[in-house]
């Protein structure tokens, strides 16, 4: 369980990072505009993606 667990932590990174890897002035205007954004419309992008990230791992569960 703990190899799995760093495992998909890695890929996290590994996800995240490529966004500044790859275009840079893109990633730093999306986070400026991330910035502007009011509480409650931060709250349902995290939302969102809690729940895609949910499901995700869900179906990898099963598919073992």
């Amino acid at each position: 369980m703990s190899n799995t667990i760093w495992m998909a932590l890695g890929l996290v990174l590994i996800v995240e990072g490529l966004g500044p890897l790859l275009a840079p002035k893109g990633w730093r205007d999306m986070v400026s505009q991330l910035s502007q954004q009011n509480d409650n419309s931060l709250r349902r992008i995290g939302g969102c993606l809690v729940v895609t990230g949910s499901v995700i791992a869900y179906m990898m569960y099963r598919s073992m």
